[in-house]
């Protein structure tokens, strides 16, 4: 069920997913995920239900736990590449544009499961600013659900897990932040399920406001 409470969180630091939060790739996303699933002889339906929120050898693993993990791997950097040539259909997110030029000078990051290249294509298709803090696939040893990607992004940060707040929209990323002990903002219908502390929509949907003791608040609008 979606959270309903609280409506409003307080941080000082916000550590921003990518794809599903910011950036909609979801057409991306599910043609080159479709054409693994048929190359490996796997339903695409059931492929797709894991795919959001993690690195792609990690996906892999999950679905094929028996495969050697440098053949993920080596798949993980052909999808890598099939994707960042892919950008046909990718859109902000409704409300991310006016989102980050808010937030343009309080302290964020982004942490996502691409790569840079991914990242830097698929922002700049979606005609968005890349956050100059940002946690990539290179950045860290564990995809999400592993928190190491969000303890990272808040330690370049110069801030206190418990002092972040993270935007996310797939089951994973949100156990991740979870793991690292932050709280969530959840983006989009997929994170309705697994229960953020508060919910949105879309970026419409949320009104930043900053004080000047750092205080960042955020409310969830009906």
């Amino acid at each position: 069920m979606p959270a309903t409470t609280p409506a409003q969180l307080t941080a000082r630091a916000l550590l921003l997913d990518m794809d599903g939060t910011l950036v909609n790739s979801d057409a991306v996303v599910e043609r080159c995920w479709r054409r693994w699933a048929e190359r490996q002889g796997l339903d695409a339906a059931a492929v797709l239900k894991v795919v959001h929120g993690r690195q792609g050898y990690a996906t892999m693993a999950v679905l094929l736990p028996e495969r050697p993990m440098e053949e993920n791997h080596a798949d993980n950097r052909v999808m890598l590449a099939e994707e960042t040539a892919d950008l046909d259909g990718v859109v902000p997110v409704p409300g991310a544009p006016a989102f980050l030029a808010t937030i343009a000078d309080l302290p964020h990051a982004l942490v996502t499961s691409a790569d840079e290249a991914l990242a830097r294509a698929r922002m700049g298709a979606a005609d968005l600013p890349m956050p100059e803090t940002r946690v990539t696939a290179e950045s860290v040893g564990a995809s999400k659900p592993d928190p190491e990607g969000f303890l990272k992004g808040a330690a370049e940060l110069g801030f206190a897990p418990a002092e972040c707040v993270v935007f996310e929209d797939s089951e994973a990323g949100i156990q991740a932040g979870r793991a690292a002990g932050m709280r969530i903002v959840g983006v989009g219908p997929r994170a309705a399920a697994f229960a953020p502390d508060i919910h949105v929509a879309d970026l419409t949907r949320l009104r930043v406001e900053a004080a000047a003791d750092g205080t960042i608040t955020l409310t969830a609008l009906p």
